[in-house]
Order: C-alpha cells, then structure tokens, then sequence
C-alpha cells in the first residue's frame, strides 16, 4: 500500500489530463454561454502547454515521473509514468493544440460553438495526452477511446454531406483498429497477467513458447490503422479535408499517436518481437512513404493535398522503427516532432489562402504572391516539410537514412529519397502555381470575412525553422528518448523502486 504522500512535482503528470478534463466538463454545462467558450479553452490550453513543459523539464533533469493511482503499489494501481518520450510527445501535442485553439477563436463561428466544438477539443486533447503519460497498456486503451469519440464531434461539426462522409469513413476504420487494440489487449492479460507496462517488461522475457508474435502483430495492425500507414491509410485523405480547417490542422497530429503508440509497444514491451517484424514494417513503411508522395503529387485540393503529406511523412517514422537501432528511432522521433509542428502551420496556411482567394484548388489559385507574409511562410514549410536546408525536416531524414545505410537496407534508403523527390515536386509544384503564377484568369482574390490573426500559423512556423536551423537539442531529446526505449531499466526501477 503507499503511505507516502505525492510530492507536489508529481502531480504535473496528471495535470495535463485533469485540467482539459475539468474545463471541458464546465464548458458542456456553460455550453448557452458562448462568450465564454473561446477564452476559457484557450486559457486551459495555453495551462496546459505550461504544464507539459515543466513536465518535460522535470523527466529531463530528475528522471522519469510516476505517479500512482489510489494507494495499490504497482502493478495493480494505475500508474501514469512519464518518461522523455512521453513528453516530448506530450509537449508537442499540446503546444499544437494551443494553436489550433487560438487559431479557432475566429474560425469557428457561433453555430459550430452551440454545438460544442471547444468542449471536443479540450476532450480531444484530454484522449491525446492521457496516451502519452500513462504507464498502463489498458489505460492508454481508454485514451484512445477518449480522442476517438471526442474526434467524431470534431469531424461532424458543421454537419455538410461531406463531412458526415469523412466522419462515417474516419469512424468505421478507426473502431476496426480500436477493437483489434482492444483483443490485443485482452489476450496480453491472458497470457501475462499484468497490464502494466513495466511489469510487461520484467516478465516477458521469462516467457517461453507464449504467442508474443501474435500478440505483437495484433498491436501492429491496431497502430498501424490509428497511423494511417499502407495498406489502411485510406481513412485519413478521406476524411481530413472535410472539417473547418483548423480541426484539420488539430488533426494533422493525432496520427502520431498511432506512431507513439507502436514505438512504445513494440520498442518497450516486444523488442525481440520487433525485431521478427522489421522486414515486413520495412516495406509497410516504403509503401507508406512512395504512395503518400505520389497520392499528394496527383491531388489538385491543397488539403487533400497535405493529407497525402501526413501519410507520407508516417513512412519515414517507420522506417526508423523497422530499422530498429538507436539513432534510427531517434531519426523517426524527431521526424514525428517535426511533422506535428509544420504539419499543423501548413493545414493553418491552406486556411488563410483560401480565405484570400476563395478556393483551395491548384486549377484556380494563383497570383498570390502579392501578399507577401503568406509568400514567406509558404516558401518556409516548403523547406521544412520536403526536407530541404534550412527546413526542419532535413535532419531528422539525414538521421534515418544514415542509420538505413549503417543497416545495410540498401532499398529502404532508396524508398526515402524517392519520396523525398516526390514530395519536393509535389510542394514546388503548390508553391510555383499558388503563388509564382499570375492570378488566373477571372479568379479575383477576396477579402476574409473577417481578419484573422496569423500568430499561431507564424509561430509553429518559426518553431519549425528553428528545428532545422539549432537541431542539435532536439537531436539530444530524440535520442535519450529512442535510448529509454531500447533501455527500459530506468524506466521498470522508476515504477518499481528497489521492489522485484
């Protein structure tokens, strides 16, 4: 039983949970008070962001942070256990969803906010945060089921024919994907025992004979469809283009949780498992990388277009997990830190030029060079999301190839600089008709219905170039992080203490 109480430190594990938790509530029952909805999302976000990153700063100096549920010693209490990639991703995630939800406080009008959309964002982040911190396999589960359902309301706020569409799609493939976790789930305690991720990590190696492939291709599977990784990417081009634009741009970094969720899984929990998958998550990853680039090549809607991008850029995270070695999973988890960042400022991009021009199609666009801020952020995200100097990008794929060279996979190096070209056609090709070309005929650029402040799309933005022009924190982040994973005695002992 624990005694003791909490020290105060602690308690910033579940912060970042129980907060978004407390103000959507309070938003559901406030939901007539519409002048509200904005600030306090806002004002939770932002809380929130702080807390993630003194969370971070604590794991980083003092070590990984566990806290327990109740008062049962682990592995029977639920314990949320926070290491450095945890909140990596956390901090990520919700410096992302901060800026979503500033950028939502004059892109969502008065009928998407009767209907809740700020409470589903901080509901949504709640799911997303609570799969980056727990330290119980059932647990995260549930987070999954949070964002999931919170998501749904996302998607089909608006309710268009489109979007139900999306929604409908989004759900179906989603749930298939939850459910497969869910049996995964279940046969794991049935074959162990225990839930909890260190415990896993103690008593799998004393198995013999136990399905652990099984179980490993199941969470594969599972994570695989949250990802958007081939062949069951089909959801998310599907599905995200159809909301306002920045649940898109929201949405551009919930895909990483199914990346998180497989670096964490079969990384900590099934290494020798891992190692039985990598050639087949090798080529899951080339498809992922060369379909998601042609699919962005063909498309002529910039949002479909950078849908194609997230599948694209889950690839290259792939490629770092099949390959396996420590800067290899470094290289994938600074690309998926990357992708949530520039991703999400490109998605708030589409929004702004469609708002200036009045379409999102390649065929009608053009002439944009005129305004000058939305030349300048373009021309930067072309950088960083094709991997070009001084792009964020660049480091992160330079990482991954290295380590497929030092691994002698010779053809999944040629996988990631195919797509690499791909996508650097596909984003001169935007550039060069959005903005290089003359304004096309009869298409008149507009004014927006009402201004809308650029300051989160210019500081992701920025966030962004700094990562390719000083990587070398983000490296040394990345890397003690993929080295946590290969390493989990730090991890089990902070769960554990001196107990066996």
């Amino acid at each position: 039983m624990i005694t003791t109480a909490t020290p105060a430190g602690v308690w910033l594990a579940i912060v970042p949970i129980a907060l978004p938790i407390i103000a959507g509530a309070s938003l559901l029952m406030l939901r007539k008070r519409l002048h509200w909805q904005a600030p306090i999302a806002v004002a939770t976000l932002a809380l929130v962001s702080l807390a993630t990153m003194a969370l971070f700063m604590r794991v980083w100096t003092s070590g990984t942070v566990v806290m327990t549920m109740g008062r049962w010693l682990p592995p029977f209490g639920i314990s949320f256990t926070v290491d450095v990639l945890g909140a990596l991703f956390a901090c990520t995630a919700s410096l992302v969803a901060l800026a979503c939800g500033v950028a939502a406080v004059q892109s969502i009008e008065l009928p998407a906010r009767r209907y809740g959309y700020f409470p589903f964002l901080l509901l949504t982040s709640v799911g997303v945060n609570g799969a980056f911190l727990t330290g119980d396999i059932f647990n995260m589960y549930v987070w999954f089921e949070v964002f999931l359902i919170s998501s749904f309301g996302l998607l089909v706020v608006g309710s268009t024919r489109a979007q139900l569409d999306g929604t409908l799609k989004y759900g179906v493939l989603n749930l298939i994907g939850t459910t497969l976790f869910l049996i995964a789930t279940g046969y794991l305690y049935g074959v162990l025992g225990t839930l909890n991720m260190a415990d896993i990590v103690r008593k799998v190696p004393e198995l013999d004979g136990a399905p652990l492939m099984t179980l490993a291709a199941l969470y594969l599977t599972a994570f695989a469809m949250k990802a958007a990784a081939f062949p069951v990417q089909a959801w998310l081009p599907a599905a995200y283009h159809t909301p306002n634009v920045v649940t898109s741009a929201f949405f551009g970094g919930l895909t990483k949780v199914g990346v998180y969720a497989l670096l964490r899984v079969l990384v900590l929990l099934f290494p020798l498992q891992l190692a039985g998958l990598s050639g087949v998550i090798a080529w899951i990853a080339a498809a992922t990388m060369v379909l998601g680039a042609l699919g962005a090549l063909a498309q002529s809607d910039i949002r479909r277009m950078v849908g194609f991008l997230v599948i694209s850029g889950v690839g290259v995270m792939l490629a770092g997990l099949a390959i396996g070695t420590g800067p290899a999973l470094a290289g994938g988890i600074f690309y998926a830190l990357h992708s949530m960042i520039a991703l999400t400022a490109f998605y708030l991009l589409a929004g702004f030029i469609v708002d200036r021009a009045g379409s999102a199609s390649l065929h009608v666009l053009g002439g944009l060079s005129s305004v000058p801020l939305l030349t300048t952020v373009a021309f930067i995200l072309m950088l960083c999301i094709a991997g070009l100097p001084p792009g964020s990008g660049l480091w992160p794929k330079i990482m991954v190839v290295r380590a497929a060279l030092e691994a002698q996979h010779g053809w999944l190096t040629a996988a990631i600089l195919v797509s690499s070209l791909l996508t650097i056609i596909t984003l001169g090709r935007f550039f060069l008709l959005t903005f290089w070309r003359p304004a096309v005929a009869d298409a008149v650029l507009v004014e927006a219905k009402q201004p809308s402040w650029p300051g989160p799309m210019l500081l992701l933005t920025a966030i962004a170039l700094l990562m390719g022009v000083y990587p070398e924190p983000f490296v040394q982040a990345a890397s003690r992080a993929a080295d946590g994973l290969l390493d989990p005695a730090s991890y089990v002992q902070a769960v554990f203490g001196g107990r066996t």
